[in-house]
């Protein structure tokens, strides 16, 4: 089965992503595992993506699409695969399509994990840092032992700058807008199966493997 997952930061695409691939035996292939995978074994297009990279600069979408041209024609893709921040505009999402075509294959879903805006700042602001070792809480989800201290080192726990409530809204404000086209392209094209992220980590996988045990 050949799936993108799609969520807004906080929707719970990581937790997901893990149970899907562990079920159906699919690779899990996000944009950063791409390019450092390609980087790394030296093909032309990793060495175009790393000057690009090297430089602080976009890797154009030429170099992107053809990166994941590679890492599709590999093996472990056979049965399938679960893209995770690709595609991120129309035109790499276009690009897709074509991509596929020309390997004789198609989407089989496009997984939106819906979760509402307010929900998503509480998951996100939540989080609470320890300065000295690194641990990482969540006020309601993960707390201390103690309130407000490292359950490791004691420590005082921190709030990173990204986290703040404003940071937060911002960030999600750049992603709808970003997002929205695309998930408008996938409805049109009959691939987006949307799921409501805003309960218990397990029914929201019961309710994605509902769907993706039709294509069994």
């Amino acid at each position: 089965m050949n799936l993108i997952l799609m969520g807004l930061p906080g929707a719970g695409k990581g937790t997901q992503a893990e149970k899907i691939v562990e079920k159906y035996d699919i690779p899990h292939i996000s944009t950063g595992d791409m390019f450092r995978s390609a980087i790394k074994e030296g093909t032309d297009l990793g060495k175009q993506a790393k000057s690009y990279m090297d430089d602080g600069a976009l890797v154009p979408d030429e170099v992107t699409i053809g990166i994941v041209r590679e890492r599709l024609s590999k093996p472990d893709c056979k049965k399938g695969f679960l893209l995770d921040g690709f595609p991120r505009t129309l035109e790499q999402a276009e690009a897709l399509e074509d991509l596929l075509g020309d390997m004789e294959t198609s989407l089989d879903y496009v997984l939106h994990i819906s979760v509402p805006e307010n929900k998503l700042v509480e998951r996100l602001t939540g989080r609470r840092v320890c300065p000295e070792c690194g641990a990482t809480y969540h006020i309601q989800f993960n707390p201390p032992a103690t309130p407000g201290k490292c359950d490791q080192d004691g420590a005082s726990l921190i709030q990173r700058e990204d986290d703040q409530p404003e940071t937060v809204k911002n960030r999600l404000a750049v992603n709808v807008e970003q997002a929205q086209p695309l998930l408008d392209f996938y409805g049109e094209k009959g691939y987006l199966a949307t799921v409501e992220g805003d309960k218990d980590i397990d029914d929201v996988f019961v309710d994605i493997d509902s769907r993706l045990q039709r294509l069994s």
